[in-house]
């Protein structure tokens, strides 16, 4: 009896790892297509876990940033020209779900491009204009707090909606001109469409970048790195002194708050919450575009499955604000609630108070 649950019990866990391994049969993405790209040929128990985990993070960015979107949008209170800023941030975040997201998933799991090369460069210089514009947002959003905590009473007049408006057009304008240009042009490839020949194959969706153009598309990523860690150091060191200064008016003169430090307050609240969103999106963006720099300068040598992990790795941060925007902004679990629950609909809720103080 306990050799025949023993045998049961091997049987059974050999069955399970033969599901879970890929099959060793070679395959190809295009079977009567000669300099077709060799298929991976999943099981069918990973292929319904990798459905399943890269479908609910692209349900996560597109539900999340919606909500931040319908927010901002519908309630009067949140229009101001900071959170005009983070609409936009949002609106490139669910841009890159609903466009880019779903193809990827299908690339990443089947391990074959099924949809021509031309949407490859299109879907490729979407995915490029949606990261440069999120890196720009949040690098704006960082100036706009810089000078909402060093000087809070004068950040209005400074800081208006047209300026805001400028800042997300710009952000917009220049990613998306930048991304269709290069890739459409030709130069991302120029010099070395010889070793793009012998890499690529019928089937891939994998866009090189000579090293002029990595090193050009590398420093607009660490020129807004370098400012948002330098103004957010500024910020927080700012920060702390006007507190220790509050702190030390209200324990002399025993008395309340007033409107100047209520607002000193408010702002450098919000300064830590997008501090925060920036760290997450550097901590999330920097392995990618470092492994891009050494790639181009070592022939590629990153294997695809690795490359792969690392563009999801910075895909998930798009899921990742409104996460960091429930948990830390009071307004938006508000806004949420009103939302989920359609109030929207049957009452007039755009011009409820969402905030505590």
């Amino acid at each position: 009896l306990v050799m025949n649950q023993n045998s049961l019990l091997y049987d059974v866990f050999q069955t399970l790892c033969t599901s879970l391994l890929p099959n060793d049969e070679v395959q190809y993405c295009f079977e009567n297509i000669n300099g077709s790209c060799y298929k991976t040929s999943w099981s069918s128990g990973i292929r319904i876990t990798l459905y399943g985990v890269l479908g609910l993070l692209t349900i996560l960015t597109l539900g999340g940033n919606l909500m931040v979107i319908i927010s901002i949008a519908y309630f009067k209170q949140l229009h101001t020209p900071a959170n005009f800023l983070i609409a936009s941030l949002a609106c490139a975040d669910f841009c890159l779900g609903l466009t880019v997201l779903p193809f990827s998933s299908i690339r990443s799991i089947e391990t074959c491009w099924y949809f021509g090369e031309t949407f490859c460069r299109f879907h490729s210089c979407l995915d490029a204009s949606f990261c440069y514009s999120s890196i720009f947002h949040l690098c704006f959003i960082s100036i706009d707090r810089y000078v909402a905590v060093t000087d809070p009473l004068i950040y209005p007049i400074k800081f208006t909606v047209p300026v805001s408006g400028m800042f997300i057009a710009a952000a917009w304008i220049f990613s998306l001109t930048y991304s269709f240009s290069v890739v459409f042009s030709g130069a991302n490839d120029k010099g070395i469409r010889e070793l793009e020949n012998a890499l690529s194959c019928v089937g891939s969706c994998q866009l090189v970048f000579n090293k002029t153009w990595v090193v050009v598309s590398s420093l607009l990523y660490f020129i807004p790195f370098f400012t948002m860690i330098v103004l957010y150091h500024r910020i927080f060191a700012v920060a702390k002194r006007q507190a220790r200064m509050i702190e030390i008016m209200n324990n002399n003169t025993q008395s309340f708050e007033n409107y100047s430090d209520r607002v000193a307050k408010r702002e450098r609240k919000a300064a830590k919450t997008l501090g925060i969103a920036v760290i997450a999106f550097l901590i999330f963006w920097s392995p990618y575009f470092i492994t891009v720099i050494i790639d181009a300068f070592l022939n590629f040598i990153t294997p695809p499955l690795v490359f792969d992990i690392m563009v999801w790795v910075t895909y998930s941060n798009s899921a990742i604000n409104p996460l960091i925007y429930s948990l830390f902004y009071p307004w938006f679990r508000k806004a949420m609630k009103v939302i989920v629950s359609c109030k929207i609909f049957r009452l007039d809720c755009s011009t409820m108070n969402l905030f505590t103080e």
